[in-house]
């Protein structure tokens, strides 16, 4: 039930360095019984680290010294793809260059044979890079069609809404509407999100400049995406075999647990960590407080299914307040009341998150209709741009049709609908 690691682009590569560091600590205790969903049998990670340009990925090549990451599964191009989805998806007219996708899918089948059980992958990229969305939709496409069976969970990162490229909205118009085909869940990450909950929460790693807002950096987001990952995807024991042994059942898990709805697949990640003892009741308080509570229209929010992780040296006391918990949280994420079985949890009781000991870390994953109000206002500015003809030449230039746009603009105003009506089913 092995998943393999795809980072594509700068931000998924980034955010992989990230997460790896965590996975492959030497803090964390049993790293020989739960290593098995990561390593292949010689010792190397299950992982591939693709991109259109060198730079971003010369540090992993450190990584390649010492001996944990393989070398061929490093693969980069020689120019990068102008922020265009596009372009990234279609890729340039030159021979040389058009084989970084032929190359990336003949490393992503040479990992595939080397594991005991090939289950799916995880995609680490962005949605507004012209790598990360276009040959990121490129990539998900041609492993749904050459491997069916496996699972496909993407962990997209959205731009921050005051803009980092003049195309951004049209590449995350394209690329939702491809993972919403393609993909079979979306851990969504919003960048204005995560440094609002950094700056609220005054999150480690932060510089405090004296009478100035928290200085966060984007390493500190990508560590923040990747302590979110590693409590989601890093073994618990609650899913372990009676071996002992993990076999990588938690991200597949995690989709049948909060996607009991196909059409509805992109999913709000929200996590505390606290070290030393603390209350589980006053950590759920603290998350709900967070959530997002009524749409721009003025409907309630609400979820179809929600996944908390505990981990820490207090999980038996999670256990023992199990009830008044679950119920706390099926109110604060409003779940809708056709699932019977809405709520699901695991527990663990090694802090991946935060090493230290004692510390304790929840982690909720939800279904949450709020993801309506990021795809409004993506399906807003990308209309607004093309019924102005705005920037259209770029993508026609490099192989995207009208029928491309239209397309992405229909499916993203189902999804929508789907949200807005998954409470009235």
């Amino acid at each position: 039930m092995s998943a393999i690691w795809l980072q594509i682009g700068q931000c998924g590569n980034q955010v992989g360095q990230e997460w790896w560091k965590l996975v492959s600590s030497e803090k964390v205790p049993d790293s020989a019984v739960n290593r098995y969903p990561f390593y292949t049998r010689d010792g190397k990670l299950s992982a591939l680290s693709v991109d259109s340009e060198p730079k971003v990925v010369r540090r992993l090549l450190r990584e390649v010294k010492t001996g944990s990451f393989r070398d061929s599964n490093i693969l980069v191009g020689l120019r990068g793809r102008g922020n265009n989805w596009a372009f990234g998806y279609h890729g340039p007219q030159s021979e040389d260059e058009t084989s970084l996708l032929h190359r990336a899918m003949a490393s992503f089948r040479k990992e595939v044979e080397r594991r005991d059980s090939y289950s799916g992958v995880i995609l680490l990229h962005s949605l507004s890079g012209g790598t990360g969305s276009g040959l990121g939709a490129r990539l998900c496409e041609s492993i749904r069609e050459e491997f069916p069976m496996g699972y496909i969970l993407s962990v997209a990162i959205a731009p921050h809404q005051g803009g980092e490229c003049p195309l951004q909205h049209f590449n995350s118009l394209l690329c939702l509407s491809w993972l919403q085909r393609y993909a079979d869940g979306v851990l969504l990450f919003h960048n204005d999100d995560i440094l609002r909950r950094m700056q609220a929460s005054g999150g480690k790693k932060i510089e405090q400049v004296p009478a100035l807002e928290p200085q966060i950096s984007f390493s500190d987001m990508n560590t923040h995406i990747a302590s979110c990952l590693a409590a989601l995807m890093y073994p618990v024991r609650s899913l372990r075999t009676p071996s002992g042994v993990s076999i990588g059942l938690e991200p597949w898990e995690l989709l049948r647990s909060v996607c009991p709805v196909p059409t509805t697949k992109f999913l709000y990640t929200s996590q505390v960590n606290k070290r030393g003892t603390a209350s589980w009741d006053g950590m759920l308080s603290s998350i709900v407080r967070t959530l997002p509570r009524h749409s721009c229209t003025g409907k309630i929010h609400q979820s179809t299914a929600v996944l908390a992780v505990a981990r820490g040296s207090g999980v038996d006391t999670f256990n023992r307040s199990l009830a008044p918990i679950m119920t706390k949280m099926k109110q604060g994420y409003g779940c809708v009341s056709w699932n019977p079985h809405p709520l699901n949890y695991w527990t663990d009781p090694w802090n991946i998150v935060d090493q230290t000991s004692p510390s304790q870390s929840l982690t909720i994953c939800a279904n949450h209709s709020s993801v309506s109000d990021y795809m409004q206002r993506v399906l807003e500015k990308a209309r607004i741009m093309y019924d102005a003809h705005a920037y259209l030449h770029w993508y026609w230039k490099h192989g995207c049709e009208e029928g491309d746009f239209l397309q992405a603009f229909e499916i993203l105003d189902s999804v929508v609908d789907e949200y807005s009506a998954a409470g009235d089913h």
